[in-house]
């Protein structure tokens, strides 16, 4: 029989260790180091067993809120599950580790793998030309509100102007100034939809495009759709669509045939990467045949010896991001399409659509509902009733925090007075959505029993309510030993 492995130190003759010889000898490092460098007293690490560091570093991890752990109902957001085998297929080898640099022929799988995908954006969104470069959301409006100043320089025509509804989300108005315009606030009528009239009026010889979100950041869709497209269009302006809400429209309506130029598309939201914090994000931009032009370079081309970068573009707005986009972001976003396919898709807008609608049914009542339903895949309530016993909606906020759950979109948009934005996405099963009622229920019935209790939440995590005042003027951005204890 054999004998067993020995683990021990490698001596000569001893089968089976498996221990190096040190490099020093045991005795007599201290000489190696010089003694100005040494310690002259012990570290001070704890002696902690394997187990406690490991509860120690999950305990930590869920004190962060996320889409696995529970409901994350930011509204227009669109914080949704992420399936992980999208994940997975980003890390493979040969995307994750594919360097920037890598010449064309190297990396015809990639390319081909941007091309497809610029070809299911394309047909997701009606319009046919597609870049992939911008990093997110807001740098697609940006390159956008380019391609229309590019455009209409080209065309010799002085247009500086951008319509953009009141209830805009807040990146557009500065995508306009970024990009060298000027923004033109727009009212919307008592539905929260474009004022006709108000547009007629706000259009002219210098409107350069309309920036509108469809459905809006109210969960409405604009029914005046291709009458406000044809406002916009006979004043020889362009139709932009901010496209963070696509959540309700893919493989249910197509932007181009809405009358919308151009659109960005977020698909770190719609279509399949974990977000928050600052990224990871991916904004492509799709345009009009007659835009194609003034897209960012390099674009993918394709002939007979395979794909490539085209570089020279006479008319492009130039390069708007580092190299050709966020790649794993892309990959995730085409395995997204490519594992629902077209029915998938189209029942994902529908399930996003049925949970919001069911929240709204249930809670309407509880809250303020300053504009009607039904909504499309998210909603906004008021605190109004509250605000009148004392409770803000920051309070509420706060208060969904000691039941596990992530606050909604708080004061957005701002034409609903103590705003809650609300989006369950499709994500949600019926339990976790009338989980959510049930809470949202007993917060409203805290705020008339017993608004105190709602005013001094949070109560159940480990900081207590900052004051807010004192922390905007006097930011501390490094954790202390000590920090949160007493603090309640």
């Amino acid at each position: 029989m054999d004998e067993p492995l020995i683990f021990e130190r490698s001596r000569p003759g001893v089968r089976g260790a498996i221990l190096p010889e040190l490099d020093v000898p045991a005795h007599g490092i201290e000489a190696l180091v010089p003694e100005g460098l040494r310690r002259v007293k012990p570290l001070g690490l704890p002696e902690v067993s394997e187990p406690e560091v490991v509860r120690h570093f999950t305990n930590l991890s869920v004190l962060n809120h996320h889409v696995d752990k529970a409901i994350y109902p930011l509204g227009s957001c669109t914080m949704k599950y992420n399936p992980k085998l999208n994940d997975r297929l980003a890390a493979l080898p040969g995307f994750a580790g594919l360097h920037p640099f890598t010449p064309e022929g190297d990396c015809q799988g990639a390319l081909e793998l941007m091309s497809a995908l610029e070809n299911a954006l394309a047909e997701i969104t009606g319009l046919p030309a597609v870049s992939l470069q911008p990093a997110a959301g807001a740098e697609g409006e940006l390159t956008a509100m380019l391609v229309a100043r590019a455009r209409h320089a080209d065309r010799g025509e002085a247009r500086d102007e951008v319509v953009i509804p009141d209830s805009a989300h807040g990146t557009n108005p500065a995508s306009v100034r970024i990009a060298g315009m000027k923004a033109v606030e727009l009212k919307s009528n008592p539905q929260g939809r474009v004022d006709l009239e108000a547009l007629r009026k706000a259009v002219g010889p210098r409107t350069a495009a309309m920036m509108l979100t469809n459905p809006n950041t109210l969960g409405n869709f604009e029914t005046d759709i291709e009458k406000i497209a044809g406002i916009v269009h006979g004043a020889g302006g362009l139709m932009y669509l901010d496209g963070a809400n696509m959540n309700a429209l893919v493989g249910l309506a197509r932007p181009g045939e809405m009358g919308f130029d151009m659109m960005h598309l977020n698909l770190h939201k719609t279509f399949s990467t974990p977000h928050g914090g600052g990224g990871p994000g991916a904004g492509p931009i799709a345009v009009r045949e007659e835009l194609r032009p003034y897209l960012p370079y390099p674009v993918l081309a394709e002939d007979e010896s395979g794909f490539r970068f085209e570089y020279v573009r006479p008319k492009s707005v130039g390069r708007v991001h580092g190299f050709f986009g966020n790649f794993g972001v892309l990959v995730r976003a085409l395995a997204y399409i490519m594992s629902l396919g077209a029915p998938g898709l189209s029942a994902v807008s529908r399930a996003a659509i049925l949970n919001a609608n069911y929240l709204l049914a249930h809670l309407r009542d509880a809250y303020t509902l300053r504009y009607p339903g039904p909504c499309m895949h998210e909603f906004v309530l008021s605190a109004a009733r509250q605000k009148k016993r004392g409770v803000r909606a920051s309070d509420i906020s706060k208060r969904l925090l000691d039941f596990g759950v992530h606050a909604p979109t708080t004061y957005f948009p701002l034409i609903v007075e103590e705003a809650l934005m609300i989006e369950p996405t499709e994500s949600e099963p019926k339990a976790s959505l009338d989980r959510f009622v049930e809470i949202m229920r007993t917060i409203a019935r805290e705020a008339e029993e017993e608004p105190e209790r709602v005013t001094s939440a949070p109560h159940a995590t480990p900081v207590a309510r900052p004051d807010e005042a004192r922390a905007a003027r006097q930011l501390k951005l490094r954790w202390t030993p000590g920090d949160g204890e007493g603090s309640r």
